[in-house]
């Protein structure tokens, strides 16, 4: 699972972030974590804190994220003698999520927010740690359904190890466009407004992209796959 896995959950990660519930939220969350304002279309912040204060943010969220994926790892590794139907179970609750992202179906229950507001603005490195980690406890429809695919995923997981480095990935995923965004937009929030116009086109290839790799996990394609990518690197070398 872990050269094919590890794609799925990157781009996961990626367009999690861009979803219609996280992205357009991103100039609050760089206020409250600088204590920079928003003023006649522009984002003011101390850029040095906002370096830093990002990575405490993506770090409490990346502590959550992976802890997940080690419980859900672990609960797996508890049930091994019914593995294969764990799989087939997460594969096709992965589909059901990727149908649901994708707007193909339309379960209410699946869209319940539950979002958490931070109240006062970060202060230093610890807070911005615990406001990552309460955007991460906080899921939002949107980020909600692909973390839950990569949580299915990482319980059919064989190791530990393969589980947490899913779940580093899902993280990385996210991180990568949260901190270039992020010095982005304090040069310009027109990048926001562009990038606007195209998340229900990101949302629908999120969703088409956990179908995918639902189908590979129901099948168990997504082994025999992953021992092909392996066996390949192992002759190449």
């Amino acid at each position: 699972m872990s050269d094919i896995g590890i794609f799925f959950t990157l781009a996961a990660g990626v367009l999690s972030f861009f979803s219609p519930c996280v992205f357009p939220l991103l100039p609050a969350y760089i206020t409250h974590l600088t204590g920079g304002k928003i003023e006649d279309s522009k984002l003011y912040v101390n850029r040095h804190l906002l370096y830093l204060r990002s990575f405490g943010f993506i770090m409490g969220f990346s502590i959550i994220f992976i802890a997940l994926g080690a419980s859900a790892t672990f609960i797996g590794k508890l049930l091994m003698d019914y593995r294969i139907i764990i799989m087939q179970i997460a594969g096709l609750l992965i589909i059901i999520f990727g149908l649901q992202m994708a707007g193909l179906l339309n379960f209410k229950f699946l869209m319940r927010e539950k979002r958490i507001q931070p109240e006062h603005k970060s202060k230093n490195m610890l807070s911005s740690i615990l406001l990552g980690m309460a955007f991460a406890s906080g899921w939002s429809p949107c980020v909600g359904l692909a973390l839950s695919s990569i949580l299915l995923l990482a319980s059919s997981s064989d190791t530990l190890t393969k589980g947490i480095f899913l779940l580093s990935a899902y993280s990385l995923g996210m991180a990568i466009p949260f901190f270039i965004i992020s010095i982005g937009i304090s040069y310009s929030l027109k990048m926001m407004r562009k990038i606007n116009k195209y998340l229900a086109k990101l949302a629908f290839i999120n969703g088409i992209i956990m179908v995918v790799l639902g189908f590979l996990v129901l099948s168990g394609q997504m082994q025999k796959i992953s021992a092909w990518l392996s066996a390949y690197s192992l002759f190449q070398l």
